[in-house]
């Protein structure tokens, strides 16, 4: 039986008919949709970036050299996320710098993870989103905490600021980005539980 298509995945099937025909706007468009996402799954096992973003390039020039087709009831979005782990996994086993517990899970990878890592990945895109529209201090404070991994004191000493000043900036992000995400009508309370969660312990 034929799968019915939601907006979005008919919208993929359009981009891939149009690279197909070496359109280009249809290749940025595609590009632009699933590019972040791609590259934050990539990264959660090269652990590099940089590394992570040539990964996602390579496929996308890829399938921008050698198009191709999916069946009916196929996704793009898990099939693109499928080839990123394949390649970041592969990647790994050339440069001969995957340790025992990367090779388990990187051989236990199914469609079940896979929709939990396209989960985790949306999650990180909403609250790096809603951290940009901090206030210029504030968000400023808030990157030094959770991604870089300063100590209140730290970030003290080298914003030049009291190390109450720097707790009374986290309290504020904390606040503004919780409320932020509460407010929003798309996503659900379950969600939205995840979404605070991980604000808490990112790093």
């Amino acid at each position: 039986m034929q799968k019915v298509r939601s907006f979005s995945e008919h919208e993929d099937f359009q981009y891939l008919e149009g690279i197909s025909q070496k359109n280009h706007y249809a290749f940025t468009s595609l590009y632009s949709k699933y590019f972040q996402g791609l590259v934050l799954a990539s990264d959660r096992y090269v652990k590099e970036l940089d590394v992570a973003k040539e990964i996602v390039q390579e496929v996308f020039l890829r399938m921008w050299e050698q198009p191709f087709k999916l069946d009916e009831n196929g996704s793009l979005k898990s099939y693109l996320y499928r080839i990123v782990i394949n390649y970041s996994i592969n990647h790994l086993r050339r440069e001969k710098n995957i340790f025992q517990h990367h090779l388990k899970i990187a051989d236990q990878v199914t469609y079940d993870s896979l929709d939990e890592i396209q989960e985790e990945q949306e999650l990180k895109i909403l609250i790096f989103n809603e951290i940009e529209l901090l206030p210029a201090q504030c968000k400023k404070v808030f990157k030094m905490s959770r991604f870089e991994g300063l100590k209140y004191r730290e970030i003290a000493v080298l914003l030049e600021i009291s190390e109450k000043t720097v707790e009374n900036h986290m309290i504020k992000a904390l606040k503004i980005l919780r409320e932020k995400i509460y407010e929003r009508n798309d996503v659900n309370n379950s969600y939205k539980l995840k979404i605070f969660s991980m604000l808490l312990i990112m790093g």
